[in-house]
């Protein structure tokens, strides 16, 4: 089941923007997130969710999305996600949050596909105006944004092929992720 999952769960750039997520279901998502392991167990995560248009719009242009596609300024108005989970890092407590993000970020992904959803992890951010769009006190560092929605584009993956790891869209507009061979990816040494 686990391994279905993780098959479903793809970067999704484009959305059905029309259909909301409920917010019980981001609590989902961040409540599995949090019951995830943290180095040295500090739990020093902190989530901000969105998923009224109101909120959304201005999160939105605080993001860049996806740097292979140089010809492409992220998703068009209606295929926009319709929620947001904005992760932060509450320096108070500590200022290294080790890998615990990814841990976090999976989680929140895994449910989202879990619940029929899909999402895609955000670093590329506007941090000083995302901070002041959403009102972000000091104590806190914004680590990354999770686009979520009704995934609205096919995502395939395939072979690395010459060494190229660049994504890409075909004239349909499916998405192509190259992904390296297991063979490639487990050494041994010995």
């Amino acid at each position: 089941m686990i391994s279905e999952l993780i098959k479903k769960n793809r970067s999704f750039r484009r959305f059905h923007q029309e259909i909301a997520i409920a917010e019980s279901d981001l609590r989902d998502m961040v409540n599995n997130a949090h019951l995830t392991p943290s180095g040295r167990n500090a739990q020093t995560l902190r989530y901000v969710i969105s998923n009224t248009p109101e909120t959304n719009a201005s999160i939105f242009p605080t993001l860049s999305w996806a740097g292979y596609l140089t010809n492409w300024g992220g998703p068009a108005e209606g295929e926009r996600p319709s929620a947001y989970i904005v992760i932060l890092n509450d320096d108070t407590i500590s200022k290294t949050y080790f890998c615990d993000h990814g841990i976090a970020s999976l989680a929140i992904l895994m449910t989202a596909v879990e619940k029929g959803y899909g999402g895609c992890i955000i670093a590329s951010v506007k941090h000083d105006v995302l901070r002041e769009t959403l009102l972000i006190p000091e104590q806190y560092s914004i680590v990354q944004v999770i686009a979520l929605g009704k995934p609205a584009e096919t995502v395939v993956i395939e072979p690395v092929t010459e060494n190229n790891i660049k994504y890409w869209r075909d004239e349909q507009s499916v998405h192509h992720v190259p992904k390296r061979s297991l063979e490639d990816i487990i050494l041994n040494f010995i």
